[in-house]
């Protein structure tokens, strides 16, 4: 049932979202739309106002659009056999299937838009798609992308007016050293745990969250000076930060002033990764590596990447009962082409709320949206330039997956799916792909320098090669989504 509710409520309302984009923009510049579906398949029930069917069919799993002149019977019958048709009521990757992907990408079902829009035969009325100028089928083929991108904005306000902005719970708490690193710039200040930061960069008695704040304003060969007590007594540190700790800042906090108090206990595990393989689960507390006691998440992710690939084993406390492990770290490559080990797991983290006014939740959620955007770009340029592999992608299994446990977790592992599958769907669909949006608007360009249609052979072709290369990306991924699934998987 959760696996069910996640899918309709992200993957479903995000595609929806998506079509409605479409006959928004559609039926502004007087396009006839025929049917607004909201899920695919069988009709259940509906209404017609004007021109337009609303119907409500049979799977929840977003909707598509039909406009006047897409109707594949259009197509002139010598030349119906150039591409393969398919019942665009149906789910599955159809020949118009459009693209999503989160750091993680899937393909999402939809109506056979791209095919019929380049391959139909007009019948010269005016209110059919291709009867309008090109400039309006552009932005009628990127309205549905745009909302994507916008509708985030406005679920994140909503979110963050209703209920506030959340944020990891320890960083209100006062700065304190939990531990550090060995071979740190902390370790080799002294600190060490039980340290209790009086004063940070003339930040008195800082929190958490403050201290992250003079963190981000630190530039190379900058000293960051503090008074730290232990025992009663109060005693000056200065660290020189180098370069190699800026060009890490995923991990600048713990080798400057120690690990986060964030406890080991697992959130998420990855199917595939080696701590599934391993045994580990959900809710786990992770006690102890090679017999060496683990307090703080950081310990442990510091154990995982020191490990060389090496097997270690973890002391686990699983309801209230020890348990022992062996896990094998993988090697992968980050961002800057470093190599690390990960054992695609993720730590709980306490979670409090900031409450805000409407114009703070909004800028907030813009500032959100932007950033989430950047990532997605980051990513799929990277997917180009080979610097991220396909086997790193989720498919339609992990975003199901992914679907189910935000449906246990709660409204913000739901919004936050959400935002991100809305975002991958906004910038997949804009890449010039035939088929895609992007796709459309590339050709619809093409032919306005040109100033001429392009030849009905040439459309056919521009369908194939996207056709073909969506099929090819989808069957990796796909494969790559089931065998992350077998236990044999290594």
């Amino acid at each position: 049932m959760d696996l069910l509710l996640g899918v309709a409520l992200v993957l479903g309302v995000m595609i929806l979202v998506h079509e409605w984009g479409h006959f928004i923009a559609a039926r502004l510049f007087g396009v006839r739309v025929d049917v607004f579906s909201i899920g695919f398949g069988p009709r259940l029930f509906g209404w017609k106002r004007g021109a337009t069917d609303y119907r409500v069919s049979a799977l929840p799993l977003g909707g598509y659009v039909r406009m006047a002149g897409q109707d594949p019977s259009d197509i002139d019958s010598a030349h119906s056999t150039a591409i393969a048709r398919t019942d665009k009521d149906k789910p599955g990757l159809h020949v118009g299937a459009e693209a999503v992907g989160v750091s993680e990408i899937t393909f999402k079902t939809a109506e056979m838009r791209g095919v019929d829009q380049l391959l139909r035969r007009s019948t010269g009325a005016p209110d059919e798609l291709v009867s309008k100028p090109r400039w309006q089928r552009a932005i009628i083929s990127f309205a549905g992308p745009f909302v994507n991108l916008i509708f985030p904005i406005v679920l994140l306000t909503v979110y963050f007016v209703a209920v506030g902005i959340p944020y990891p719970a320890y960083q209100d708490k006062p700065l304190q050293v939990m531990g550090v690193p060995a071979n740190s710039p902390a370790a080799a200040a002294g600190l060490h745990s039980g340290d209790k930061v009086v004063a940070l960069d003339g930040e008195q008695n800082p929190t958490w969250e403050q201290a992250e704040k003079v963190l981000t304003r630190l530039t190379p060969d900058s000293k960051l000076s503090m008074e730290v007590e232990d025992a009663g007594s109060k005693r000056s540190v200065s660290l020189t930060v180098e370069q190699k700790e800026i060009d890490q800042p995923e991990r600048l906090l713990e080798r400057l002033l120690g690990y986060a108090p964030i406890r080991p206990v697992l959130e998420d595990v990855a199917p595939g990764y080696p701590a599934q393989r391993a045994g580990l689960k959900e809710n786990d507390l992770i006690t102890a590596v090679d017999g060496q006691r683990i307090e703080w998440w950081g310990e442990f992710t510091e154990r995982i990447r020191g490990s060389k690939g090496k097997p270690l084993a973890l002391d686990v406390e699983r309801n209230g009962h020890p348990a022992h492990l062996v896990v094998t770290p993988q090697a992968a490559t980050n961002e800057r082409g470093e190599t690390i080990y990960q054992i695609g797991a993720a730590a709980h983290e306490d979670t409090a709320y900031k409450r805000v006014t409407f114009p703070e939740g909004a800028k907030y959620a813009g500032l959100v949206t932007v950033e989430k955007i950047k990532e997605t770009a980051g990513i799929v340029g990277k997917l180009f330039s080979g610097r991220v592999s396909l086997k790193q992608l989720q498919g339609p299994v992990g975003i199901s997956r992914a679907a189910g446990q935000a449906a246990r977790k709660g409204p913000l592992a739901i919004i936050s799916l959400m935002v991100l599958i809305s975002v991958n769907l906004g910038i997949l669909n804009l890449l010039p792909i035939p088929i895609l949006d992007g796709g459309h608007i590339l050709l619809l360009g093409i032919e306005g320098i040109l100033r001429r249609d392009m030849s009905l052979a040439f459309k056919e072709r521009f369908v194939q090669v996207g056709l073909v290369f969506l099929l090819v990306v989808f069957a990796i991924v796909m494969y790559n989504d089931v065998v992350r699934l077998l236990p044999i998987h290594s």
